[in-house]
């Protein structure tokens, strides 16, 4: 299986590497995985949905 660095998987996806990282550290890509410094993204691996709040409004639950 052949892995990607964040940067391949920012183009791919058009996302920034900043964004990945932080799903990479969030455990929301399946089979990534850290190596020293550098994380390593399977080619096969699914972009993530993205879960952020985009209204503008958080609603706290109760």
């Amino acid at each position: 299986m052949r892995y990607f660095s964040i940067s391949q998987m920012s183009e791919k996806w058009g996302i920034s590497q900043r964004r990945i990282r932080t799903l990479c550290m969030e455990g929301r890509i399946e089979g990534a995985f850290k190596m020293g410094a550098y994380w390593s993204i399977p080619e096969d691996a699914e972009k993530p949905k993205d879960e952020r709040i985009k209204s503008g409004r958080y609603v706290k639950e109760r």
